[in-house]
């Protein structure tokens, strides 16, 4: 019975392992004042409200991550670009935004540049 109980509780941290800090495939690091972002697509800023406040990017929708649950539906777009802070935000975002039928074109990290 205990490694049934172990086996379960091993189950579930990996799996938050996975949501946490592996990287999503296919969707590449676009830097946010290159050419090649799209004017159309809308640059959804998922930094808490802190961080986006002291380096604000012009033309983008400010929605935390932290707010996902409640107002992801007043989302504008279909089609988004991500701008996060660091990986886990990134990935923790897109896969959510994923499950919710968005399709994200790419993403920026402000602490790091794309290469």
């Amino acid at each position: 019975m205990t490694i049934v109980i172990i086996a379960f509780f091993m189950i579930i941290a990996l799996y938050v392992i996975y949501l946490r800090y592996v990287p999503i495939k296919g969707i590449p690091c676009i830097d946010i004042n290159s050419n090649k972002l799209d004017q159309m697509i809308l640059k959804l800023d998922i930094r808490d409200y802190n961080s986006s406040a002291k380096q604000e990017i012009i033309g983008s929708h400010s929605l935390p991550i932290a707010y996902f649950k409640r107002y992801y539906h007043e989302i504008p777009a279909k089609e988004v670009h991500v701008i996060a802070s660091d990986r886990i935000e990134k990935n923790l975002g897109i896969r959510y935004l994923r499950n919710k039928g968005f399709r994200v074109s790419g993403y920026t990290l402000t602490k790091c540049n794309c290469e």
